[in-house]
């Protein structure tokens, strides 16, 4: 009876810890206020039809080539917006078009850098309205890189031209960074930063695109949540051959040629759920930080990871292939070529990954079941890993501040960025490199990205320039 008695209470002491993290969780969140309403639609119009010449710029950025003509035209319609930032700041050039202004602060010893790019993918598809017009309909402002990024590097610029017209001089040194290539993983910035390097630049806090305002990413969540990226998930290529030289009496030609073992080798590594899967620390930290936010059933689960961590895990694929991609390892397949008369069968291999730790054993086992169909791997051009920011540095403190300044209604959270950002060459030079963009998008604007109908509401532009307003005025 005693020892009944002992069960009993365990597992009375196990639901109040339950119950008490997820009320206690409740009371760590930032409590939500009304929405601000900055400016008038008179001021967004403007905004946006200043924008609107950005937008017009067909920078598309194409791997193996560069025409600046289109590049060459943005150019000037950037000094024609922007006159006082390109009077009064430095101005560099890395490559064939990455720009870096730099304006002198009060302490130049310390920098901060805003960042975005302006190369933009090709608007393949059907659209509402032709890809390039830069026009408002619908209260809304059309045209490829309208979110993927010439509003905020639009609204950045926007920012600092006003503050310059105040007489403001900014606490440290204030960069302002876009690349011409970032769409294709180019080098723009690589070259920026090989530069800061040489010259023994670092920065406190580095802002770049990444994150924004979006519909919540798990459905219990009833607000807009400001997302910022603190860690993108490193790159990997490898090359796999399956040869005819090659042949045992296992893999004869006659029944096992190198295309069939290839595509044996690809059916097995595609079917199955090879990689290492596990909550890593951000992915741990984003529940936590949107369980605030949660109806007390989701908030006794994400406040108690420890315990359902397990069940997080085993939920996150079928919320979405976003979250699916924050647990592990992800691989595609590409570039597949040979047939059944060749003597050699190749594939390209594209890996993401997050812990280096965990890659090396998901590469192992790769490397395994390779070796059983007679595939060989090889590294390929790219290798890259990393650093997470430290969200210990007042930088992401403060940019959490300006969230909630300017957008009370929402809340906000650390996420993993399943892509790819400039911000990942800044990590050698900045440890608090964030990835977030103050753009609040709907589903439809969050999904254009690299599809067709690509647009922003005229709300967003505005609010936008005055969120890198009240950053760059208020850093101290």
């Amino acid at each position: 009876m005693k020892f009944l008695w002992i069960i009993l209470a365990a597992i009375a002491v196990f639901f109040i810890i339950l119950i008490y993290n997820a009320v206690k969780s409740k009371k760590n969140g930032r409590k939500l206020k009304e929405e601000k309403v900055h400016l008038s639609e008179k001021q967004q119009i403007e905004y946006a039809e200043k924008l609107g010449k950005m937008i017009k710029c067909e920078t598309v950025s194409v791997k193996g080539s560069y025409d600046d003509t289109e590049f060459a035209k943005l150019r000037k319609t950037m000094a024609e917006l922007f006159p006082l930032i390109h009077e009064k700041a430095e101005k560099m050039t890395f490559g064939d078009d990455c720009w870096i202004f730099k304006i002198e602060g009060k302490d130049k010893s310390r920098n901060i850098m805003l960042m975005s790019h302006h190369d933009v993918v090709a608007a393949n598809g059907e659209w509402k309205h032709p890809p390039f017009c830069g026009e408002i309909h619908d209260g809304a402002l059309w045209g490829r890189g309208t979110v993927d990024t010439k509003t905020s590097l639009f609204a950045e610029f926007t920012a600092v031209e006003e503050l310059l017209a105040e007489g403001f001089v900014p606490e440290c040194n204030l960069y302002i960074g876009s690349s011409h290539n970032e769409e294709i993983f180019g080098d723009g910035f690589a070259l920026a930063v090989e530069y800061f390097k040489n010259n023994g630049i670092k920065f406190e806090t580095v802002l770049d695109e990444g994150g924004g305002i979006i519909d919540p990413p798990v459905d219990f969540v009833k607000c807009k949540c400001a997302m910022i990226a603190t860690h993108e998930k490193g790159r990997r290529t490898l090359v796999c051959t399956a040869k005819q030289s090659g042949e045992t009496k296992a893999f004869t030609l006659s029944k096992n040629p190198p295309t069939v073992r290839m595509a044996n080798f690809i059916s097995e590594i595609s079917s199955k759920n090879i990689f290492i899967s596990r909550l890593y620390p951000v992915v741990r930290a984003m529940f936590e930080g949107l369980c605030p936010y949660m109806p007390f059933i989701a908030r006794l689960v994400c406040a108690n990871l420890w315990c359902f961590g397990g069940i997080i895990k085993l939920l996150a694929p079928k919320i979405n292939s976003q979250a699916a991609s924050m647990l592990g390892t992800t691989m595609t397949v590409t570039n597949i070529s040979g047939t059944s008369k060749d003597k050699i069968c190749k594939a390209d291999i594209y890996l993401r990954f997050i812990d280096e730790n965990d890659f090396e054993k998901d590469l192992d086992k790769l490397k395994k079941i390779a070796a059983k169909h007679g595939v060989e791997i090889s590294e390929g051009g790219v290798n890259e890993s990393y650093v997470p920011a430290d969200i210990t540095q007042k930088g992401f403190t403060y940019t959490n501040e300006c969230i909630a300044e300017i957008f009370p209604n929402f809340a906000s959270s650390v996420y993993l960025l399943p892509a790819g950002t400039d911000a990942r060459h800044m990590t050698s030079v900045c440890n608090c490199a964030l990835r977030f963009a103050p753009l609040e998008m709907n589903n439809q604007q969050f999904d254009s990205v690299h599809n067709p109908n690509e647009n922003i509401s005229l709300k967003a532009i505005g609010n936008a320039v005055v969120f890198y307003k009240h950053f760059v005025k208020n850093y101290k």
